[in-house]
């Protein structure tokens, strides 16, 4: 899992680097932008960005020297410490958190990259740093979509996270998945991606789920990979995606499956 972890953490890098770049050049007018984030304007995605950071900092520092993670209580403590500040100090507060962050993960050596388990609080085991940090990658990668497409609406997801998530994106299926939706109906479908091409089958049952590529499939969606990742974590709407996907089928529709993934 090295490998993987030293790919997520390059990728962590590029990522942070590329938007510190575009906060750095926002006026006052422009960190109240609506967002990409339904309810956030453009501060409110980097003070997020930035208190995760924190209490990913937190929780990375305590699994390194054995101590307990952090609680709940102090998870609130920095969101409403964050809550409190104004637009200005949430994106230079971003700038100096995320890179912490980021520095700290590169900072580790290879055994460590490979030995060390971290507890992140909400999952039942403590996981390796390959996986934290992937978590923390597709956080970060969707919230930067987040920040760039209220300047720019064809935004998509960064090409160095994009395949990275793709390995990823069956960890948090069961939560971001509302098979119920559909209002007890149920289908399969093939996922096919491009940048990079991807193959696989989606059913949408009981729960929802990423299964091998149905023989017969009641839909084939056809997309880029970055889109489908924006497709399961909501940020999906007509305005912002590309004409190039498309899904053939009597089934289902894109709009279904908006429905399946609200985003969270």
């Amino acid at each position: 899992m090295t490998d993987r972890a030293d790919q997520i953490i390059d990728a962590l890098r590029s990522g942070h680097d590329h938007l510190a770049a575009l906060v750095r050049g926002l006026a006052a007018d422009d960190l109240t932008r609506p967002s990409g984030a339904a309810e956030w304007d453009v501060s409110q995605v980097l003070s997020h960005l930035g208190s995760g950071s924190e209490i990913n900092l937190a929780n990375l520092e305590a699994s390194l020297s054995g101590a307990a993670a952090p609680d709940g209580d102090f998870n609130k403590t920095v969101w409403a410490r964050w809550d409190a500040m104004s637009p200005a100090e949430r994106a230079e507060g971003f700038l100096a958190a995320n890179e912490a962050l980021v520095s700290r993960y590169e900072s580790l050596d290879a055994q460590t990259r490979t030995d060390l388990r971290i507890d992140l609080g909400f999952l039942p085991v403590p996981v390796d740093v390959a996986t934290a940090a992937g978590l923390r990658l597709s956080e970060f990668a969707h919230h930067s979509w987040d920040v760039e497409v209220a300047f720019d609406p064809a935004a998509a997801l960064a090409p160095a996270a994009t395949e990275l998530l793709l390995d990823q994106v069956s960890l948090l299926l069961h939560f971001i998945g509302k098979a119920d939706a559909l209002g007890g109906r149920r289908g399969s479908l093939t996922i096919r991606t491009i940048s990079p091409e991807r193959s696989f089958g989606l059913d949408v049952g009981d729960t929802v789920t990423l299964i091998d590529e149905p023989a017969q499939p009641d839909a084939v969606l056809s997309a880029p990979a970055e889109w489908w990742l924006r497709l399961t974590t909501g940020r999906h709407s007509p305005a912002h995606t590309p004409e190039v996907v498309t899904l053939t089928g009597q089934t289902l529709t894109l709009d279904d499956l908006r429905l399946v993934f609200p985003g969270y």
